[in-house]
């Protein structure tokens, strides 16, 4: 049996084997009046290009997600032209035996969020404007300007929330990603195609004329419960550029058709002079 090249302990972890909807564990006979195990043993192993293996968490403990951290032999695959670098493993825990899976990303996260869990929601933040989820880009800000309820909250989680810095809707709004071109959020909604997020975006940290906002945008803000404050003296997310100098007008020029009537009118790039001109095309959410 191979062991974790860490910690030296058999590649498996406990998981509670326990539904929250059911008064029995999983897989216990319901006439047994023995007490079940709350817990089931499940495979926890990665398996590197050099041979060795690691718990997940002992990977992602050791910040050395370019070599092994016990024979430190290379693990990164040369990058094709045109394509990233990888680190392909075998993967076998809960969910089963996954060969050949590429974990660079998910390293590069969770060791960038390890150093700087301040910007988790930042992180967060970036996701839900690559996947088009405005309401949770919307539930997020405002969690920024609310309170937790102490009453809900265990000592140990109350003391990690105090000691973990916590930035503002302001600097959330204006983060850009510092392991993924110096995106920003408008940039990564751009991108892929989201123009409701993009619509929020530019309502909440930009200084575009608010009559050229369609009704419907103001409409779901209020929904969502958020809405405009005084951008004075703030950076305008239009003005952002990521590590290619591209603004998110640059973005959207590049992606194509799903942009038609957004580009040259101030509404995506800060036109020169400060001026918005005349909105071109259709005002749709």
């Amino acid at each position: 049996m191979a062991f974790c090249a860490k910690c030296q302990k058999p590649l498996t972890m406990e998981v509670d084997a326990y539904n929250d909807d059911e008064d029995t564990a999983m897989g216990a006979s319901s006439g047994s009046s023995a007490h079940p195990d709350p817990t089931n043993t499940v495979p926890d192993d990665v398996l590197l290009s050099c041979g060795d293996h690691f718990h997940w968490e002992c990977l992602l403990d050791s910040y050395e997600y370019s070599q092994c951290p016990h024979c430190s032999q290379s693990l990164v695959t040369p990058a094709a032209m045109g394509s990233a670098e990888r680190i392909v493993v075998d993967l076998n825990n809960e969910g089963g035996l996954q060969e050949g899976i590429d974990i660079m990303p998910i390293l590069q996260e969770e060791s960038y969020l390890r150093a700087y869990p301040e910007e988790r929601k930042c992180r967060a933040f970036l996701e839900f404007c690559r996947e088009g989820d405005h309401r949770a880009v919307a539930e997020l800000l405002r969690s920024c300007s609310e309170e937790a309820d102490e009453d809900d909250m265990d000592e140990d989680e109350m003391d990690a929330e105090a000691e973990e810095p916590q930035k503002s809707a302001d600097e959330i709004l204006r983060y850009q990603d510092p392991i993924g071109d110096m995106q920003s959020g408008l940039h990564a909604a751009v991108a892929n195609g989201h123009r409701e997020v993009a619509w929020l975006l530019l309502l909440l940290a930009s200084e575009y004329p608010e009559l050229e906002f369609p009704a419907l945008v103001f409409q779901e803000s209020a929904a969502l419960e958020i809405m405009r404050d005084s951008q004075q003296g703030k950076v305008d997310i239009r003005s952002l550029k990521d590590a290619h100098s591209r603004t998110a007008e640059d973005v959207a020029r590049e992606t194509g058709i799903v942009w038609h009537g957004w580009i040259g009118n101030g509404r995506l790039a800060m036109p020169e002079g400060g001026r918005v001109p005349a909105a071109g095309g259709a005002l749709t959410i």
